[in-house]
């Protein structure tokens, strides 16, 4: 399934998944992801599935889910890895435009240097930009991206994309302890995020289970020194650290269902009660799918969280 949802996003409602990218193709391989370590890092685009078959498979949740009165309130491409790998981007957001449901794709910013790229992503409703950093030596430690990426091409071509750019764009930026938590990293890379102009910059912290397990949010006095030192810079700042909520739609086949969401997004426990709950499902469900490695349990900061099994995953 190249879909799953709707999930509730923290910034964007109800949000409808669209996975146009394989488990962990991807550009970076950053030490927060929750999916956990790149499977196959990559910086050329290519097709990875057809062009109809993922616009039909959106077609098609997307009825099921009006059927069932749910609201969608972003079609949203994030996937398992880049979204703007998938060379049929571009195509794929000017067919799923005629659902008359706002585009949204949420981008690490990595091939935003290529012309393609920038042009695919023009016709999107709501676009968000990764910036972790702008000195080249945080950027390598926190994202650890692909070896033929240049950070000064990339930085470029995000603004470039920006002076261009009509629909709302955001950025996001994660904050790691010990890394690009300091003052003088804030301030540059809120100097450099205010000359984007965003609609909104958003402070995020890890809040699911990192890639690395040194992985450290900082303390909340840094948090909030962070927040005020964006605030002096730009128009909107929000905070990007709280539970999103347990809003979970199902197609009908819970287990289907657990896989998809859980390969993008991981489950807190709550969530997946509340999921099988809907769906008159118990928790034999998941324990048959733990017993078959599909899905794993891990922890993080107090909660128990739910993830689907990849073998870049470095935790049991």
């Amino acid at each position: 399934m190249k879909s799953f949802g709707p999930v509730p996003s923290r910034r964007l409602g109800r949000s409808l998944g669209v996975n146009n990218i394989p488990p962990k193709v991807c550009s970076y391989s950053c030490v927060y992801c929750q999916l956990g370590r790149t499977l196959h890092m990559q910086s050329k685009r290519d097709e990875f599935y057809h062009l109809n078959d993922l616009c039909r498979d959106v077609v098609k949740r997307v009825s099921e889910v009006r059927k069932d009165n749910e609201r969608i309130d972003y079609i949203t491409f994030v996937p398992d890895g880049e979204p703007t790998l998938d060379i049929n981007l571009g195509k794929e957001i000017i067919q799923l435009q005629s659902l008359g449901i706002k585009i949204a794709v949420i981008s690490n910013g990595s091939l935003m240097w290529r012309n393609d790229v920038r042009n695919d992503l023009l016709n999107s409703d709501w676009v968000s930009i990764k910036i972790d950093a702008v000195s080249e030596a945080f950027w390598r430690k926190i994202d650890r991206p692909h070896r033929l990426l240049k950070h000064k091409s990339i930085m470029k071509g995000i603004k470039d994309f920006t002076e261009i750019y009509d629909g709302e764009l955001v950025t996001e930026t994660m904050l790691l302890q010990g890394i690009n938590d300091g003052y003088e990293e804030v301030e540059r890379v809120a100097e450099f995020i205010a000359d984007l102009n965003p609609a909104k910059a958003y402070i995020a912290i890890p809040t699911r289970p990192p890639a690395e397990n040194w992985v450290k949010p900082p303390e909340e006095s840094i948090i909030n020194r962070t927040y005020h030192i964006f605030k002096e810079k730009l128009k909107q700042v929000e905070y990007l650290i709280g539970y999103e909520g347990n809003a979970f739609s199902s197609t009908g086949n819970i287990i289907d269902d657990l896989l998809n969401i859980t390969s993008v997004h991981p489950m807190r426990e709550e969530a997946v009660n509340e999921l099988l709950r809907k769906t008159g499902s118990n928790w034999h469900v998941i324990e048959k799918l733990i017993e078959d490695r599909k899905i794993i349990k891990t922890e993080y900061r107090g909660n128990k969280f739910y993830i689907r099994k990849l073998s870049s995953l470095n935790i049991e």
